[in-house]
Protein backbone atom coordinates (compact mmCIF):
# COMPACT_ATOMS: atom_id res chain seq x y z
CA UNK A 1 0.00 0.00 0.00
CA UNK A 2 1.34 3.78 -0.89
CA UNK A 3 0.12 6.84 0.51
CA UNK A 4 0.65 8.10 -3.12
CA UNK A 5 -2.20 5.55 -4.50
CA UNK A 6 -4.55 6.97 -1.58
CA UNK A 7 -4.01 10.86 -2.85
CA UNK A 8 -4.84 9.68 -6.16
CA UNK A 9 -8.10 7.75 -5.16
CA UNK A 10 -9.39 10.91 -2.91
CA UNK A 11 -8.40 13.22 -5.37
CA UNK A 12 -10.48 11.20 -7.82
CA UNK A 13 -13.77 11.15 -5.57
CA UNK A 14 -13.16 7.68 -4.61
CA UNK A 15 -14.44 6.28 -1.53
CA UNK A 16 -11.31 4.79 0.95
CA UNK A 17 -11.09 1.63 2.72
CA UNK A 18 -10.51 1.08 6.31
CA UNK A 19 -7.11 0.02 5.69
CA UNK A 20 -6.04 2.71 3.57
CA UNK A 21 -7.40 5.47 6.50
CA UNK A 22 -5.38 3.14 9.13
CA UNK A 23 -2.04 3.05 6.65
CA UNK A 24 -2.15 6.93 6.63
CA UNK A 25 -3.14 7.95 9.66
CA UNK A 26 -1.03 5.48 11.57
CA UNK A 27 1.91 5.55 9.33
CA UNK A 28 1.33 9.79 9.85
CA UNK A 29 1.46 8.65 13.64
CA UNK A 30 4.54 7.29 13.69
CA UNK A 31 6.41 9.56 11.43
CA UNK A 32 6.38 7.26 8.30
CA UNK A 33 4.25 9.61 5.92
CA UNK A 34 5.60 13.19 5.52
CA UNK A 35 3.35 15.83 5.86
CA UNK A 36 3.70 17.28 2.54
CA UNK A 37 1.77 13.88 1.23
CA UNK A 38 -0.69 13.74 4.34
CA UNK A 39 -1.31 17.84 3.43
CA UNK A 40 -2.19 16.64 -0.11
CA UNK A 41 -4.72 14.49 1.25
CA UNK A 42 -6.18 16.49 3.23
CA UNK A 43 -6.61 18.91 0.58
CA UNK A 44 -8.56 16.27 -1.55
CA UNK A 45 -10.87 15.25 1.62
CA UNK A 46 -11.45 18.79 1.74
CA UNK A 47 -12.63 18.97 -2.04
CA UNK A 48 -14.16 15.27 -2.27
CA UNK A 49 -15.47 15.32 1.45
CA UNK A 50 -15.94 11.94 3.24
CA UNK A 51 -19.20 9.52 4.03
CA UNK A 52 -20.21 8.50 6.95
CA UNK A 53 -18.15 5.24 7.01
CA UNK A 54 -15.46 6.47 6.14
CA UNK A 55 -15.64 9.40 8.61
CA UNK A 56 -16.62 6.74 11.30
CA UNK A 57 -13.16 5.10 10.24
CA UNK A 58 -10.98 8.10 10.22
CA UNK A 59 -12.64 8.58 14.05
CA UNK A 60 -11.82 5.60 15.43
CA UNK A 61 -8.12 5.13 13.39
CA UNK A 62 -7.44 8.45 15.30
CA UNK A 63 -8.65 7.15 18.89
CA UNK A 64 -6.41 3.73 18.57
CA UNK A 65 -3.36 6.12 18.02
CA UNK A 66 -2.58 6.21 21.17
CA UNK A 67 -4.21 5.54 25.11
CA UNK A 68 -7.42 4.82 25.36
CA UNK A 69 -9.11 5.54 28.94
CA UNK A 70 -10.91 2.37 30.96
CA UNK A 71 -13.45 3.76 33.08
CA UNK A 72 -15.50 0.51 34.22
CA UNK A 73 -14.19 0.50 37.15
CA UNK A 74 -16.24 3.84 37.40
CA UNK A 75 -19.91 2.80 39.20
CA UNK A 76 -22.85 3.71 36.64
CA UNK A 77 -23.06 5.46 33.06
CA UNK A 78 -20.33 7.89 32.35
CA UNK A 79 -21.65 10.77 30.49
CA UNK A 80 -19.38 13.45 28.77
CA UNK A 81 -20.56 17.18 27.58
CA UNK A 82 -18.59 18.67 25.04
CA UNK A 83 -19.40 22.25 23.76
CA UNK A 84 -17.27 23.22 20.39
CA UNK A 85 -16.37 25.89 21.97
CA UNK A 86 -17.46 29.74 22.74
CA UNK A 87 -17.27 33.07 24.72
CA UNK A 88 -18.41 33.24 28.26
CA UNK A 89 -19.18 29.15 28.10
CA UNK A 90 -18.55 28.56 31.88
CA UNK A 91 -21.48 25.86 31.73
CA UNK A 92 -18.86 23.21 32.41
CA UNK A 93 -18.59 24.72 36.49
CA UNK A 94 -22.02 24.75 37.16
CA UNK A 95 -23.05 21.64 35.40
CA UNK A 96 -21.54 18.88 35.74
CA UNK A 97 -21.72 19.31 40.11
CA UNK A 98 -25.43 19.66 39.78
CA UNK A 99 -25.46 16.36 37.60
CA UNK A 100 -22.74 14.80 39.87
CA UNK A 101 -25.62 15.77 42.62
CA UNK A 102 -27.97 13.38 41.09
CA UNK A 103 -25.82 10.44 41.06
CA UNK A 104 -24.81 10.60 38.01
CA UNK A 105 -21.01 10.09 37.55
CA UNK A 106 -19.10 12.96 35.93
CA UNK A 107 -15.72 11.73 34.76
CA UNK A 108 -14.51 14.19 32.14
CA UNK A 109 -11.13 15.16 30.36
CA UNK A 110 -11.18 19.31 29.82
CA UNK A 111 -8.93 21.39 27.90
CA UNK A 112 -7.72 25.02 28.25
CA UNK A 113 -8.52 27.89 26.53
CA UNK A 114 -7.03 29.38 23.22
CA UNK A 115 -7.87 32.54 21.14
CA UNK A 116 -11.09 33.72 21.69
CA UNK A 117 -12.60 30.93 23.34
CA UNK A 118 -12.13 29.75 27.45
CA UNK A 119 -10.80 26.67 28.78
CA UNK A 120 -13.17 25.03 31.61
CA UNK A 121 -9.11 24.09 33.23
CA UNK A 122 -8.36 27.39 33.28
CA UNK A 123 -11.54 28.71 35.02
CA UNK A 124 -11.03 25.77 38.20
CA UNK A 125 -7.63 27.51 38.53
CA UNK A 126 -9.30 30.30 39.90
CA UNK A 127 -9.81 28.83 43.03
CA UNK A 128 -5.86 28.34 44.78
CA UNK A 129 -5.05 25.66 45.23
CA UNK A 130 -7.10 23.54 42.87
CA UNK A 131 -5.30 20.62 40.75
CA UNK A 132 -6.16 19.51 36.89
CA UNK A 133 -3.48 17.13 37.29
CA UNK A 134 -5.04 13.53 38.79
CA UNK A 135 -3.37 11.02 38.28
CA UNK A 136 -5.70 7.39 37.07
CA UNK A 137 -6.46 6.46 40.58
CA UNK A 138 -7.46 9.85 42.05
CA UNK A 139 -9.65 10.48 39.19
CA UNK A 140 -11.36 7.38 39.24
CA UNK A 141 -11.80 7.47 43.05
CA UNK A 142 -12.85 11.12 43.10
CA UNK A 143 -15.60 10.06 40.09
CA UNK A 144 -16.30 6.66 42.72
CA UNK A 145 -16.44 8.93 46.09
CA UNK A 146 -18.25 12.30 45.06
CA UNK A 147 -19.56 11.75 41.89
CA UNK A 148 -16.81 14.18 39.93
CA UNK A 149 -13.93 14.50 38.69
CA UNK A 150 -12.14 17.13 35.61
CA UNK A 151 -8.73 16.44 35.19
CA UNK A 152 -6.40 17.98 31.84
CA UNK A 153 -6.45 15.72 28.64
CA UNK A 154 -3.15 13.17 28.39
CA UNK A 155 -0.46 13.80 26.46
CA UNK A 156 -1.54 10.60 24.26
CA UNK A 157 -5.00 11.06 23.99
CA UNK A 158 -5.37 10.69 20.24
CA UNK A 159 -2.23 12.19 19.38
CA UNK A 160 -2.74 11.36 15.20
CA UNK A 161 -5.33 14.46 15.97
CA UNK A 162 -2.72 16.72 17.35
CA UNK A 163 -1.05 16.08 14.11
CA UNK A 164 -3.47 16.87 12.01
CA UNK A 165 -5.28 18.95 13.31
CA UNK A 166 -1.88 20.85 13.41
CA UNK A 167 -1.27 20.17 9.41
CA UNK A 168 -4.95 20.93 9.15
CA UNK A 169 -4.19 24.76 10.64
CA UNK A 170 -1.83 25.51 8.38
CA UNK A 171 -2.83 24.04 4.88
CA UNK A 172 -6.35 25.59 5.26
CA UNK A 173 -8.37 22.15 5.45
CA UNK A 174 -10.11 22.89 9.09
CA UNK A 175 -13.27 24.05 7.70
CA UNK A 176 -14.26 20.33 6.71
CA UNK A 177 -17.48 18.79 8.15
CA UNK A 178 -15.69 15.15 8.45
CA UNK A 179 -12.33 16.56 9.96
CA UNK A 180 -14.11 18.70 12.45
CA UNK A 181 -16.38 15.82 13.61
CA UNK A 182 -13.66 13.17 13.78
CA UNK A 183 -11.40 15.51 15.21
CA UNK A 184 -13.84 15.91 18.58
CA UNK A 185 -14.86 12.51 18.62
CA UNK A 186 -12.00 11.09 18.84
CA UNK A 187 -10.88 12.60 21.74
CA UNK A 188 -14.28 11.90 23.48
CA UNK A 189 -14.59 8.63 22.78
CA UNK A 190 -10.66 7.79 23.61
CA UNK A 191 -11.55 9.20 27.14
CA UNK A 192 -13.70 6.13 27.89
CA UNK A 193 -17.00 8.52 28.12
CA UNK A 194 -20.46 5.69 27.81
CA UNK A 195 -22.56 8.48 26.44
CA UNK A 196 -21.60 12.20 25.21
CA UNK A 197 -23.95 15.27 24.70
CA UNK A 198 -22.29 17.76 22.54
CA UNK A 199 -22.94 21.04 22.96
CA UNK A 200 -22.88 22.56 19.13
CA UNK A 201 -22.37 26.48 19.23
CA UNK A 202 -23.42 28.57 16.33
CA UNK A 203 -23.51 31.96 15.06
CA UNK A 204 -20.54 34.94 14.83
CA UNK A 205 -18.54 33.59 18.35
CA UNK A 206 -18.66 29.83 16.91
CA UNK A 207 -16.73 27.61 14.46
CA UNK A 208 -20.44 27.18 12.80
CA UNK A 209 -22.01 30.14 12.04
CA UNK A 210 -25.10 29.25 10.48
CA UNK A 211 -28.26 27.08 12.05
CA UNK A 212 -27.55 24.81 9.48
CA UNK A 213 -24.42 24.05 9.23
CA UNK A 214 -24.11 23.47 13.34
CA UNK A 215 -26.96 21.15 12.54
CA UNK A 216 -25.15 19.16 9.76
CA UNK A 217 -21.85 19.19 12.41
CA UNK A 218 -24.15 17.75 15.22
CA UNK A 219 -25.52 14.93 13.12
CA UNK A 220 -22.65 13.76 11.64
CA UNK A 221 -20.68 13.87 15.35
CA UNK A 222 -24.44 12.27 16.90
CA UNK A 223 -23.61 9.74 13.82
CA UNK A 224 -19.76 8.28 14.67
CA UNK A 225 -21.12 8.24 18.64
CA UNK A 226 -23.85 6.24 17.61
CA UNK A 227 -21.97 3.73 15.11
CA UNK A 228 -19.60 3.01 17.63
CA UNK A 229 -21.83 2.56 20.49
CA UNK A 230 -22.00 5.34 22.04
CA UNK A 231 -25.27 6.97 23.28
CA UNK A 232 -24.88 10.76 21.81
CA UNK A 233 -26.87 13.73 21.95
CA UNK A 234 -25.83 17.12 19.76
CA UNK A 235 -27.90 20.20 21.85
CA UNK A 236 -27.79 23.24 18.93
CA UNK A 237 -27.25 26.32 20.95
CA UNK A 238 -26.89 30.59 20.08
CA UNK A 239 -23.38 31.90 20.38
CA UNK A 240 -24.01 35.13 18.61
CA UNK A 241 -23.16 36.83 22.25
CA UNK A 242 -21.72 35.80 25.02
CA UNK A 243 -23.54 33.47 26.82
CA UNK A 244 -24.18 35.02 30.22
CA UNK A 245 -22.69 38.20 31.51
CA UNK A 246 -19.22 37.14 31.89
CA UNK A 247 -16.00 37.03 29.92
CA UNK A 248 -12.75 35.76 31.72
CA UNK A 249 -11.80 33.05 34.11
CA UNK A 250 -12.82 33.75 37.73
CA UNK A 251 -15.33 36.23 36.50
CA UNK A 252 -17.19 33.10 34.74
CA UNK A 253 -16.53 31.12 37.73
CA UNK A 254 -18.12 33.70 39.90
CA UNK A 255 -21.48 33.65 38.07
CA UNK A 256 -21.26 29.98 37.70
CA UNK A 257 -21.23 29.93 41.33
CA UNK A 258 -23.97 31.96 41.48
CA UNK A 259 -26.23 30.13 39.20
CA UNK A 260 -25.94 27.26 41.39
CA UNK A 261 -27.01 29.58 44.36
CA UNK A 262 -30.27 30.58 42.18
CA UNK A 263 -28.76 33.82 40.80
CA UNK A 264 -27.32 32.89 37.49
CA UNK A 265 -28.06 34.60 33.90
CA UNK A 266 -31.68 33.57 32.34
CA UNK A 267 -29.39 31.82 29.41
CA UNK A 268 -26.74 30.31 31.11
CA UNK A 269 -29.65 28.53 33.19
CA UNK A 270 -31.63 27.49 30.45
CA UNK A 271 -28.51 25.92 28.38
CA UNK A 272 -27.60 24.31 31.90
CA UNK A 273 -31.18 22.89 32.17
CA UNK A 274 -31.03 21.86 28.53
CA UNK A 275 -27.38 20.13 28.79
CA UNK A 276 -28.02 18.45 32.22
CA UNK A 277 -31.90 17.07 31.47
CA UNK A 278 -29.94 15.39 28.07
CA UNK A 279 -27.26 13.69 30.15
CA UNK A 280 -29.37 12.76 33.26
CA UNK A 281 -31.75 10.94 30.27
CA UNK A 282 -28.08 9.24 28.85
CA UNK A 283 -27.31 7.79 32.32
CA UNK A 284 -31.15 6.35 32.60
CA UNK A 285 -31.77 8.28 35.60
CA UNK A 286 -34.80 9.13 33.90
CA UNK A 287 -37.13 9.09 31.24
CA UNK A 288 -37.95 12.68 30.10
CA UNK A 289 -36.70 15.83 29.56
CA UNK A 290 -39.21 17.77 31.98
CA UNK A 291 -38.32 15.26 34.31
CA UNK A 292 -34.60 16.18 34.55
CA UNK A 293 -34.94 19.66 34.73
CA UNK A 294 -37.41 19.49 37.49
CA UNK A 295 -34.77 17.35 39.21
CA UNK A 296 -32.06 20.38 38.27
CA UNK A 297 -34.32 22.70 39.42
CA UNK A 298 -34.60 21.28 42.71
CA UNK A 299 -31.06 20.65 43.29
CA UNK A 300 -30.00 24.36 42.62
CA UNK A 301 -32.94 24.64 45.71
CA UNK A 302 -31.90 22.78 47.92
CA UNK A 303 -28.37 23.64 47.83
CA UNK A 304 -27.18 20.14 46.44
CA UNK A 305 -25.51 21.32 43.48
CA UNK A 306 -23.73 24.64 45.32
CA UNK A 307 -22.44 21.87 48.28
CA UNK A 308 -21.21 19.04 44.92
CA UNK A 309 -19.40 21.99 43.47
CA UNK A 310 -17.74 22.47 47.20
CA UNK A 311 -17.22 18.86 47.75
CA UNK A 312 -15.32 18.35 44.05
CA UNK A 313 -13.17 21.73 44.54
CA UNK A 314 -11.98 20.39 47.89
CA UNK A 315 -11.52 16.93 46.73
CA UNK A 316 -9.26 18.59 44.28
CA UNK A 317 -6.85 20.70 46.46
CA UNK A 318 -8.98 23.94 45.57
CA UNK A 319 -9.94 26.63 48.44
CA UNK A 320 -13.60 25.50 48.77
CA UNK A 321 -14.46 28.42 50.65
CA UNK A 322 -14.21 30.99 47.62
CA UNK A 323 -17.39 29.49 46.73
CA UNK A 324 -19.04 30.57 49.62
CA UNK A 325 -17.05 34.21 49.40
CA UNK A 326 -16.57 34.54 45.70
CA UNK A 327 -15.27 38.40 46.60
CA UNK A 328 -12.05 36.02 47.65
CA UNK A 329 -11.56 35.41 44.00
CA UNK A 330 -8.76 36.52 41.98
CA UNK A 331 -9.82 40.24 41.31
CA UNK A 332 -8.40 42.92 38.87
CA UNK A 333 -6.72 45.88 40.11
CA UNK A 334 -9.12 48.09 37.76
CA UNK A 335 -12.58 48.19 37.02
CA UNK A 336 -13.28 50.63 34.49
CA UNK A 337 -17.18 51.61 33.11
CA UNK A 338 -18.42 51.42 29.42
CA UNK A 339 -20.68 54.07 28.73
CA UNK A 340 -23.05 54.03 25.43
CA UNK A 341 -22.92 56.73 23.16
CA UNK A 342 -26.50 56.68 21.64
CA UNK A 343 -29.87 55.05 22.88
CA UNK A 344 -31.81 52.66 21.30
CA UNK A 345 -31.79 48.46 21.38
CA UNK A 346 -28.87 46.02 21.50
CA UNK A 347 -29.28 44.08 18.44
CA UNK A 348 -26.52 42.71 18.25
CA UNK A 349 -23.16 41.59 20.51
CA UNK A 350 -20.24 40.44 18.44
CA UNK A 351 -19.44 37.73 20.77
CA UNK A 352 -15.94 36.65 18.84
CA UNK A 353 -15.12 40.19 18.78
CA UNK A 354 -15.83 40.39 22.61
CA UNK A 355 -13.35 37.41 23.11
CA UNK A 356 -10.70 38.61 21.42
CA UNK A 357 -10.60 41.88 23.69
CA UNK A 358 -11.02 39.75 26.98
CA UNK A 359 -7.88 37.94 25.29
CA UNK A 360 -6.19 41.01 24.64
CA UNK A 361 -6.72 41.94 28.12
CA UNK A 362 -4.91 39.19 29.44
CA UNK A 363 -8.26 36.46 29.57
CA UNK A 364 -7.07 34.12 26.87
CA UNK A 365 -4.44 32.92 24.92
CA UNK A 366 -2.58 33.95 21.63
CA UNK A 367 -0.66 30.92 21.48
CA UNK A 368 -0.55 27.79 23.91
CA UNK A 369 2.40 29.44 25.49
CA UNK A 370 1.24 31.81 26.20
CA UNK A 371 0.39 33.45 30.11
CA UNK A 372 -3.57 34.00 31.56
CA UNK A 373 -4.01 36.54 33.88
CA UNK A 374 -7.48 34.97 36.34
CA UNK A 375 -8.72 37.82 37.61
CA UNK A 376 -9.24 39.61 34.34
CA UNK A 377 -11.72 40.37 31.44
CA UNK A 378 -15.29 41.91 30.83
CA UNK A 379 -18.77 41.71 32.60
CA UNK A 380 -21.68 43.02 30.04
CA UNK A 381 -24.55 44.95 31.86
CA UNK A 382 -26.69 44.41 29.19
CA UNK A 383 -27.27 42.22 26.53
CA UNK A 384 -29.10 41.49 22.91
CA UNK A 385 -33.11 43.02 22.92
CA UNK A 386 -32.41 45.03 26.35
CA UNK A 387 -33.04 48.82 25.82
CA UNK A 388 -30.26 51.57 26.30
CA UNK A 389 -29.95 55.10 26.82
CA UNK A 390 -27.70 57.12 26.29
CA UNK A 391 -24.70 57.30 29.12
CA UNK A 392 -26.12 53.76 30.64
CA UNK A 393 -23.10 51.29 31.17
CA UNK A 394 -22.98 49.13 28.59
CA UNK A 395 -20.47 46.97 29.92
CA UNK A 396 -17.04 46.61 32.91
CA UNK A 397 -13.59 46.43 32.29
CA UNK A 398 -11.38 44.29 34.58
CA UNK A 399 -7.75 44.96 33.83
CA UNK A 400 -4.63 44.83 35.69
CA UNK A 401 -2.92 47.07 33.36
CA UNK A 402 -4.28 50.84 33.08
CA UNK A 403 -2.38 50.73 29.62
CA UNK A 404 -5.28 48.51 27.72
CA UNK A 405 -8.31 49.89 29.00
CA UNK A 406 -9.06 52.51 26.68
CA UNK A 407 -8.59 50.01 23.55
CA UNK A 408 -10.68 48.33 24.68
CA UNK A 409 -13.23 50.36 25.81
CA UNK A 410 -13.28 51.65 21.75
CA UNK A 411 -13.70 47.96 20.89
CA UNK A 412 -16.58 46.93 23.48
CA UNK A 413 -18.15 50.09 21.97
CA UNK A 414 -17.56 49.16 18.29
CA UNK A 415 -19.22 45.51 18.88
CA UNK A 416 -22.78 45.93 20.98
CA UNK A 417 -24.72 47.17 18.30
CA UNK A 418 -27.08 49.53 19.00
CA UNK A 419 -30.18 50.34 16.66
CA UNK A 420 -33.53 51.88 16.79
CA UNK A 421 -35.46 48.53 17.02
CA UNK A 422 -34.90 44.91 17.06
CA UNK A 423 -34.51 43.15 13.56
CA UNK A 424 -34.63 39.58 14.94
CA UNK A 425 -35.08 37.63 17.98
CA UNK A 426 -32.77 34.40 18.09
CA UNK A 427 -33.40 31.11 20.13
CA UNK A 428 -31.05 30.13 22.46
CA UNK A 429 -31.46 26.58 21.59
CA UNK A 430 -32.44 26.25 18.04
CA UNK A 431 -32.56 22.27 17.54
CA UNK A 432 -31.20 18.82 19.53
CA UNK A 433 -30.15 16.09 17.38
CA UNK A 434 -30.40 12.47 18.63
Amino acid sequence: MRIYDIIVKKRKGLELSKEEIDFFVQGFTRGEIPDYQVSALLMAIFFNKMNKRETTDLTMSMVNSGDVIDLSSIKGVKVDKHSTGGVGDKTSICLTPLVASLGVPVSKMSGRGLGHTGGTIDKLESFKGFSVELTEDEFINNSNTIGIAITGQTGNIAPADKKLYALRDVTATVDNMSLIASSIMSKKIASGADAIVLDVKVGDGAFMKTPEDAKALAREMVDIGTSVGRKTIGVISDMDQPLGYAIGNALEVKEAIELLKGNGPEDLLELTLTLGSYMLICSNKVKTFEEGKTLLLENIRNGKGIEKLKEFVKAQGGDESLVDNTDNLPKAKYIEEVRATKSGVVTKINAEAFGLIAMELGAGRETKESDIDLAVGIVLNKKREDKVNEGDILAYIHSNDKSNIEKAKNSIIDNIIISKELNEKLPLIYDVVQ
